[in-house]
């Protein structure tokens, strides 16, 4: 019993120097772990409370769009980009906002938004269908040139379709009619089978000239 003693004593007494030599850089490492944890936490916090208020705002210019109310859409896009700019719902609101102003004849407003979404941290679906847009309000002003160029940006393989057709009209409306021809039978290529979208390129591959 005395050696079972004096044995504890030992690792006792071992562990006693040891926890003097080390005991405060553990102490601190466990405080900065309890720092970094109480710190994640709270970012997560403060986002999931700005992806909260961020979606509140979108769903009013949602319903801004549906109940014909613009200003709606433009107050609800603009409080986005100021203070929400960080999370996903300020470039769809954008986009909103964008078409609401198109539709209102106001193209200027409409290009500063697409160019927004295209220049912000939004993912690249949105800034694929930003560019769209923004090529076809391009096209709207004649600027051939320019919407081409927006066009030409990378773009997921399933955006193909559309992009040639819109490529098609570019070049159709500059008087290029052999290069739209072109454009048009790629984006036939592209185009699901089945897709009724495919009737209307056909159609401006016929008016063309264009080859079945």
């Amino acid at each position: 019993m005395a050696v079972y003693d004096l044995e504890e004593q030992e690792k006792l007494d071992d562990l006693k120097a040891w926890w003097d030599t080390y005991g405060r850089y553990v102490s601190a490492g466990l405080v900065a772990v309890a720092l970094i944890m109480v710190g994640i936490q709270g970012w997560r916090w403060y986002n999931q409370k700005l992806a909260g208020e961020a979606s509140v705002l979108y769903l009013a210019g949602s319903q801004g769009v549906r109940n014909s109310d613009p200003a709606k859409v433009k107050d609800a896009a603009l409080e986005l980009e100021s203070k929400y700019a960080r999370t996903g719902y300020a470039p769809r609101a954008a986009l909103l906002y964008a078409k609401s102003a198109f539709d209102a004849g106001d193209k200027a407003t409409a290009k500063a938004q697409l160019t927004w979404v295209i220049d912000s941290n939004a993912d690249e679906e949105l800034k694929t269908i930003a560019r769209f847009r923004l090529a076809e309000a391009l096209l709207d002003e004649k600027q051939f040139d320019e919407a081409l160029k927006m066009l030409d940006a990378k773009h997921a393989d399933s955006f193909d379709g559309i992009y040639l057709d819109l490529k098609g009209d570019i070049l159709a409306a500059a008087g290029k009619a052999p290069e739209a021809r072109t454009a048009y039978q790629a984006a036939l290529a592209k185009l699901d089978a089945k897709s009724p979208y495919r009737n209307l390129v056909q159609v401006k591959l016929d008016s063309l000239g264009g080859a079945q």
